[in-house]
């Protein structure tokens, strides 16, 4: 069997989720999401892997590797042991000493986040260069590649749950609401108010970066305006009201993830 036929076992590890996959060739075969738990051992997150592939009725045998990216670092052991209890294989890890074949143009390199990098090799791999992905999570993080597909730089900003809850938790009359868009921009009571300022708010916001960011990298001026990609657990909810034109691509981590572990083991 080929190197792009086997089925790897990819895992990105977030502060809120984490997402676990199979990929047999560049076919996502499935992808979900679970809570990301502190307090659970390894052998807990074991049985919860296991149970997530027997679903998708996933034989432990069929999976010839597997890769983990965490932004975690208190987890990524506790991961890496559970992978292998289940599956038998130690999984690759990414970060210093990892081939991504992503040259990153930051003052210090080690510091950008492995889910970035890895959401870049993905982008470049899929949509092209020059391109912008926005990653929309417990923070909404944008990452700019050049035309010379250089990963240049990005922003993070308050995710908008994050920005939800902390809005709620300081305010004593603000209630918790559902995330959710209303049916107009100008909201006619209080929870209207809050869904309107916090989905719409947040897409506005995002379609002023990726302006900005199109203007301030040079791609509009040399006609070549650079994609937009989307993924991250509240992705759906936010781009669906931006006005900028957006792939949105949920299984983008996966497929990088399944990219830099294919560079690996050429």
């Amino acid at each position: 069997m080929s190197v792009k036929e086997k089925i790897v076992l990819a895992i990105d590890m977030g502060n809120t989720n984490i997402v676990i996959g199979c990929i047999e060739g560049k076919k996502v075969l499935f992808e979900e999401r679970m809570s990301t738990d502190l307090s659970k051992t390894e052998l807990e997150y074991a049985v919860l892997f296991k149970t997530v592939l027997e679903l998708y009725q996933m034989e432990e045998s069929q999976i010839q590797g597997a890769i983990i990216s965490s932004v975690v670092p208190q987890l990524t052991n506790i991961i890496k042991d559970a992978v292998k209890k289940v599956t038998g294989i130690t999984p690759m890890i990414v970060g210093p000493g990892i081939k991504t074949g992503l040259n990153l143009l930051m003052e210090q390199p080690r510091q950008v986040g492995s889910d970035l990098v890895v959401d870049a090799v993905a982008a470049i791999n899929e949509y092209g260069a020059p391109v912008i992905i926005v990653d929309i999570g417990t923070a909404t993080t944008i990452s700019v590649v050049d035309e010379k597909k250089n990963y240049i730089g990005g922003a993070i900003l308050p995710g908008a749950r994050v920005s939800l809850d902390s809005l709620v938790s300081r305010t004593s009359q603000l209630p918790r609401i559902s995330l959710e868009a209303p049916g107009k921009a100008i909201g006619k009571n209080t929870v209207e108010c809050m869904q309107s300022g916090i989905v719409y708010g947040n897409a506005a916001c995002i379609d002023g970066m990726i302006e900005r960011i199109q203007e301030e990298a040079g791609f509009l001026a040399a006609g070549q305006p650079a994609k937009v990609i989307a993924t991250g657990g509240l992705a759906k909810t936010i781009v669906s009201n931006c006005k900028s034109e957006i792939i949105l691509d949920n299984a983008l981590l996966l497929k990088g993830l399944k990219t830099i572990y294919d560079k690996n083991v050429e």
